[in-house]
C-alpha cells in the first residue's frame, strides 16, 4: 500500500492472528460476515481483522471487515483509517468499482487529511490498471489520464506526484498508439485521407509522445499516395529536424527522393505551420 500503515500492520500482525482466533472460537463457527456478528468488537479488533486478512492475501475479507467499522462506527477515527484501508484492500481484490466508491467516499469526507493524495491516486488506479491492450476502447484512458492530473495537480508534493506523472505519460502514449492503430489501418486500405486524419492527431495533440516519428512518415506515405507532394515534403522536413537519426527518416527520405522530391517545407498548409513553430520557432 506504498507505506501506508505498514508500521501498524507489523504490530498489529500477532494481536490480529490472536483476535482472527478468538473470533471463530467466540462464533463458534457463525460466519462473521451475518447480520450483528460483529457488533461485540470494538473498532480497533475489527480494524486488525482486516489488517490480518490482508497479510494473508484475502483482500476480499479484509475489504468487509473495513466496511464493518465503517458501518458500526461511523464517526470515529478508527473509521476513517478503515475507509482508506477498505479502498486499498478492493483494489488489491480488483474491484475497482468498490475501490473507486470508498476512495471518493474518503476524499469527499477528508478532503484535507494527509491520506486524500493517497485516495485519490487510488482512484486514478482504478482506472489505469484497467487499460487494456491498444485495440479496445480507450475511454478507461481517458478517465485515468484524467484523475492523474488530479493527483499531479491537487497534490504536486506528495510522494503519489511522481508515479502520477510515469503512468499519465505512459497513458498518454497509449492513446497515441490507439490512433496509430487505427491510421494503419486505414492506410493499409487505401483510405487515404482517413489515414492522415488519424496521422494529423498523433502530430498535432500527441507530439510528446514515441508515435510522432512514425505519424510523420505515415503522412508522408499518405500524402505522396494522394499526389500531394508539398504536404508530404512538409512533413518530411519535420521529421528530418527532429527524428533524422530514426529509422522513419530514412524511409521517409527514401520514398521522397525516389520522387525527385526532398524533405523541405512547401507550401502552405497545417504542416508548414508546425514547421514554422517548431523549426524556425515562429510561434502563430
Amino acid at each position: 500500500m506504498s507505506g501506508r500503515s505498514s508500521s501498524s500492520k507489523s504490530r498489529a500482525l500477532l494481536a490480529a492472528a490472536a483476535l482472527a482466533m478468538s473470533l471463530t472460537a467466540a462464533c463458534g463457527g457463525l460466519d462473521t460476515r451475518t447480520p450483528d456478528a460483529l457488533d461485540s468488537y470494538s473498532a480497533e479488533e475489527i480494524f486488525q481483522r482486516g489488517e490480518y486478512e490482508l497479510e494473508r492475501g484475502q483482500a476480499d475479507d479484509a475489504a468487509f471487515y473495513f466496511s464493518e467499522i465503517e458501518r458500526l462506527y461511523p464517526y470515529s477515527e478508527w473509521a476513517k483509517r478503515a475507509l482508506i484501508m477498505q479502498a486499498f484492500a478492493y483494489h488489491r481484490d480488483r474491484d475497482y468499482p468498490n475501490s473507486r466508491a470508498a476512495a471518493q467516499r474518503y476524499i469527499d469526507f477528508y478532503p484535507v487529511d494527509e491520506d486524500a493524495a493517497y485516495a485519490q491516486y487510488l482512484l486514478a488506479l482504478s482506472y489505469y490498471d484497467q487499460i487494456d491492450e491498444v485495440g479496445r476502447d480507450q475511454g478507461l484512458t481517458f478517465q485515468a489520464l484524467q484523475a492523474l492530473r488530479v493527483v499531479i495537480e491537487r497534490y504536486p508534493d506528495s510522494e503519489y506526484a511522481r508515479s502520477s506523472i510515469l503512468k499519465f505519460d505512459l497513458a498518454f502514449d497509449h492513446l497515441a498508439a490507439k490512433e496509430m492503430e487505427i491510421g494503419r489501418y486505414y492506410l493499409r486500405r487505401g483510405h487515404y485521407a482517413a489515414a492522415i486524419n488519424r496521422f494529423r492527431i498523433v502530430v498535432e495533440d500527441f507530439q510528446t509522445t514515441s508515435h510522432t516519428a512514425e505519424a510523420l512518415h505515415r503522412l508522408v506515405e499518405s500524402y505522396l499516395s494522394l499526389g500531394l507532394t508539398d504536404e508530404a515534403q512538409t512533413a518530411g522536413a519535420i521529421l528530418g529536424h527532429n527524428y533524422q537519426s530514426t529509422e522513419w527518416y530514412q524511409d521517409s527520405y527514401a520514398l521522397l527522393t525516389g520522387r525527385g522530391l526532398d524533405a523541405r517545407d512547401m507550401g502552405d498548409n497545417w504542416l508548414s505551420a508546425i514547421y514554422r513553430q517548431v523549426v524556425r520557432g515562429e510561434w502563430l
